[in-house]
C-alpha cells in the first residue's frame, strides 16, 4: 500500500487538501484502494483552515519518515517561511527515495528547501512573480498545468491539483484506474499538460469538441489539415489557437491521444500490438513502440505487464 502523508498547517487551504483526499483518501465501492492516506502537521492539535473549520490532527513530522509521497497542499501565508524541522523533515523524507509533491501555493514551502532549484515548477499564475523574485534559481512556468520531475512535482492553482494528482495515479497504476477514479469524481481523465487557461477563452478561440471529434477518428489518416477543416480555420491559425491554448503543437497533441488510446487498449484488451497500432493509426507496431516509448519511456510490452492487471490494496 503507498503511504500519502499530507503535511498541513495552520491556516491550511481547505480545497488544495481536498483535491488530495479526494484522489488519495477517499474509499469508493467497487475501486481498489492503492494508496493510505494520512495528515500531520509540524505540532500536532487543531489545525484550522481557510474553510473555518478546525481540523484534529494528532500526527506529527515523524510520519513523513515512512511516507512514499509528501504532499503540501498549499501553503498560507506564502511569505513565511519553512520553520527548521519541518525543511530538515522534507529534506530527509526525499533524500530516502519520497516523492515531494505540491499544490498550488505549495511549491513555496518546497522551494524553500532548496530542492527546486534550477529546476522548473509551477503555481497559481497570480503568485508568479512572487515565486520568481523569492526564489530566482527556480524555472518557474505558470502556464503549465502541473511539472513533475519524478521526485519533485508542482501543480498551478487549486484546480490543477486534480491533475497532478490524477497525474500521479497514471503513472502509478495506470490509465484505467486513474480514469475509474475521474469518473467518480466528475472529472476529465486527463487533460492537456500545456498552457493552464488565465482568462476565459473568447468564442472565436475555442477549440469546441474537438477532442471527441478526433478520438472518433483516431484510427484514420488523421492529419493537421483535418483538425483545421473541422474547425473551419486556416492551419496556421490552428497552429496559434494550440500555442496559446494548449502550449504545443497541433500534430504532437494527435500523436499525444494516439498514444493515451494506446494505453487504454494495452490495460484493457488482450490485443496484440500490431492491431492495436492499426487501431490508433500508428500503421505498425515498429511505430507504435517508437512514439509509446518517446511519450511514456517504456514499451508497449512493460507497459500492459505492469498495468492489465491493476494491483489489489
Amino acid at each position: 500500500m503507498h503511504r500519502v502523508v499530507a503535511l498541513v498547517r495552520s491556516a491550511q487551504p481547505a480545497f488544495e487538501l481536498g483535491c488530495a483526499v479526494e484522489v488519495f483518501g477517499t474509499k469508493r465501492p467497487g475501486i481498489p484502494q492503492h494508496y493510505a492516506f494520512e495528515l500531520c502537521t509540524e505540532t500536532p492539535g487543531p489545525v484550522p483552515t481557510t474553510g473555518g473549520y478546525v481540523m484534529s490532527v494528532s500526527q506529527g513530522l515523524s510520519a513523513l519518515t515512512t511516507a512514499d509521497t509528501v504532499i503540501l497542499p498549499g501553503w498560507l501565508p506564502v511569505e513565511e517561511p519553512l520553520s527548521d524541522p519541518v525543511r530538515r523533515a522534507l529534506l530527509r523524507a526525499h533524500a530516502r527515495g519520497a516523492r515531494l509533491v505540491t499544490i498550488c501555493s505549495g511549491v513555496f514551502a518546497l522551494a524553500g528547501t532548496g530542492l527546486l532549484d534550477g529546476r522548473a515548477a509551477t503555481t497559481h499564475w497570480a503568485r508568479a512573480e512572487q515565486l520568481r523574485r523569492e526564489f530566482p534559481r527556480v524555472r518557474v512556468e505558470p502556464d503549465k498545468l502541473y511539472v513533475d520531475h519524478g521526485d519533485v512535482a508542482t501543480s498551478a492553482g487549486a484546480g490543477a491539483g486534480f491533475d497532478l494528482c490524477l497525474h500521479l495515479v497514471r503513472n502509478d497504476h495506470g490509465a484505467a484506474y486513474a480514469g475509474l477514479l475521474a469518473r467518480h469524481m466528475v472529472l476529465p481523465p486527463h487533460r492537456e499538460v500545456g498552457r493552464t487557461p488565465c482568462a476565459p477563452p473568447s468564442a472565436g478561440e475555442a477549440l469546441n469538441g474537438l477532442s471527441e471529434w478526433a478520438d472518433e477518428r483516431l484510427g484514420t489518416p488523421l492529419s493537421v489539415g483535418d483538425l483545421a477543416a473541422h474547425l473551419g480555420v486556416s492551419t496556421r491559425t490552428l497552429a496559434r489557437r494550440f500555442a496559446d491554448r494548449l502550449g504545443t503543437s497541433p500534430g504532437a497533441w494527435i500523436l499525444s491521444r494516439k498514444v493515451a488510446a494506446a494505453r487504454n487498449l494495452l490495460e484493457e484488451t488482450d490485443l496484440p500490438v500490431e492491431a492495436i497500432a492499426t487501431r490508433v493509426g500508428l500503421a505498425s507496431a515498429v511505430n507504435l513502440r517508437r512514439r509509446f516509448r518517446a511519450q511514456t519511456g517504456t514499451t508497449p510490452g512493460a507497459y500492459r505487464q505492469e498495468f492489465r492487471n491493476p494491483r489489489s490494496g
